[in-house]
């Protein structure tokens, strides 16, 4: 056993859970993936905190929710004074590197091509990095689906390569050190490019029939009828029909999986003993409830995320809920760190250690809107979710809330938020959500959320829970805030409002 502290997050983007061969497709080809499943512990229940790519990032590596470091919403930045863990570690002497999409700088959707504080320089390799590699013909190229047919493309074009190759260099380079590598590919995203053999690997390709495609929506917020739009009233046979978008998209995400075995190799090689996590940013709808891409919403296909640590038990499935908000406790916890009292999360280190540990009994998920520049995608979209192993609760402010008891209605087809005969476990999980809103400092926490039309038992009142809730001081990084009513360092984080 090393005695050297090394953790390697691969990330890759848009990967739903049936995507990997482990979660029980067997046509889908994940080898290397499948493999790290099978040598460490592979999660049924885990929840990205918001599944759109930015705010989905933002909370992985801050530890914090969108709600409070600033990304709620693609295309904004972290928050002044927000710390990333790389940073964090950083500055507690653990060697730090970043390779891959970042998308919480604020820019577009490429980034800006500088290494925030906190990770190797040397290694910093987002995507304007990439293009900027490019001649303006081959970045045209890299952005269209059908570069991957023409006769000289190769794996050394697309951005998985050189990303895995840098981070080839990186284990190299620093194997007789204690370092945390992030490995963040953007693929199987858009445009999904890939070579042969993974552009024609899953020609002719359709989901399996089940009750999500036959979801006609009418009991669902009015947003996802919106959403949905023309393929509302499509048949499963269309919604599910072969095409080479969706050929291209499985197809590169089995070329990831290849790109991700080729770093494996040099873990397995080099550092064995190291901890070693895979994750992806959110899934996508691919058709099922006769929705695409990802929105506020907490169906299985985009918020419940694959999720695979090695490092700890082996062959192990843990059911109990899981989140990427207790990720960066997690890797905090393993270098043996104190964690910040700005993280929201737990370490799930000893559940990795001891699979019959349970961490969280619920887990939340959140939205506010897709992109900041963006008219559509639905603009405004405020979502507040609670998940547990058998359950899901989800507040939409402006519209339909959804209830889904995932035990009878795996699909999550029957909304039952106004079923009396689930109205105490849906009004706890009510509870948990507003209590977290309360405790993470939300900033769009407010009475509406309280007030539902199936929650008779709630009266609004303008103190709601009546507390001031300041911001924790950060050590090293800021000083304790003052307290309004002294000007002196407040006592109390949290406290009861004074009343004027």
């Amino acid at each position: 056993m090393s005695e050297r502290k090394q953790v390697i997050l691969f990330m890759t983007d848009t990967t739903r859970k049936d995507m990997l061969g482990c979660y029980g497709d067997s046509r889908m080809i994940t080898p290397n993936l499948d493999r790290l499943a099978q040598e460490g512990i592979r999660y049924e229940n885990a929840y990205s905190c918001q599944p759109v790519c930015g705010p989905a990032r933002g909370a992985i590596f801050t530890g914090m929710f969108p709600h409070s470091n600033g990304v709620s919403t693609n295309s904004m930045p972290l928050g002044e004074g927000v710390k990333t863990i790389g940073q964090r570690l950083t500055d507690q002497q653990i060697h730090c590197g970043y390779i891959g999409k970042w998308h919480l700088d604020g820019g577009d959707y490429f980034g800006y091509g500088k290494c925030p504080e906190g990770w190797d320089q040397e290694y910093w390799y987002d995507m304007r990095c990439y293009l900027e590699e490019l001649t303006d013909e081959e970045r045209m190229k890299s952005r269209k689906r059908a570069t991957a047919f023409e006769p000289d493309m190769t794996e050394g074009f697309t951005y998985a390569h050189r990303c895995c190759n840098r981070a080839i260099r990186f284990l190299e380079q620093y194997s007789d050190q204690d370092f945390f590598l992030t490995v963040s590919l953007d693929e199987p995203h858009g445009p999904s490019l890939c070579p042969p053999p993974f552009n024609h690997m899953y020609d002719g390709f359709s989901f399996d029939d089940n009750e999500g495609f036959h979801d006609d929506l009418s009991d669902k917020p009015l947003m996802q009828r919106l959403w949905a739009g023309k393929d509302l009233k499509a048949s499963s046979e269309e919604l599910r029909k072969p095409t080479e978008k969706l050929s291209m998209f499985l197809g590169c995400n089995s070329f990831a999986d290849y790109e991700i075995g080729r770093v494996l190799k040099v873990i397995n090689e080099k550092m064995p003993d190291a901890l070693v996590i895979y994750t992806s940013d959110h899934g996508a709808m691919l058709g099922s409830h006769h929705l695409n891409q990802k929105n506020a919403a907490i169906y299985r296909e985009v918020a419940n995320i694959p999720l695979l640590i090695r490092g700890g038990e082996k062959g192990k499935v843990v059911q109990y809920p899981a989140s990427h908000i207790d990720l960066a406790p997690t890797i905090m916890d393993y270098f043996g760190k104190k964690l910040p009292k700005a993280f929201a999360g737990k370490s799930m280190l000893p559940q990795i250690y001891d699979t019959t540990r349970k961490i969280n009994d619920v887990v939340f998920t959140e939205f506010t809107r897709y992109e900041v520049d963006h008219d559509g995608f639905g603009g405004l979209q405020m979502m507040r979710a609670a998940s547990t192993e058998r359950y899901k609760l989800a507040l939409h402010l402006m519209d339909t809330d959804e209830f889904y008891d995932i035990q009878d209605d795996p699909c999550e087809v029957r909304n039952r938020i106004a079923d009396e005969a689930y109205a105490q476990i849906r009004n706890d999980l009510h509870d948990q959500i507003l209590k977290e809103m309360d405790e993470t400092r939300d900033m769009y926490r407010g009475y509406q959320w309280a007030v539902r039309p199936w929650r008779s038992d709630y009266q609004p009142t303008w103190a709601n829970s009546g507390c001031t809730r300041q911001k924790e001081e950060e050590e090293i990084y800021e000083p304790r805030q003052l307290d309004y009513d002294t000007g002196l360092p407040m006592k109390e984080a949290v406290r009861k409002k004074q009343q004027y």
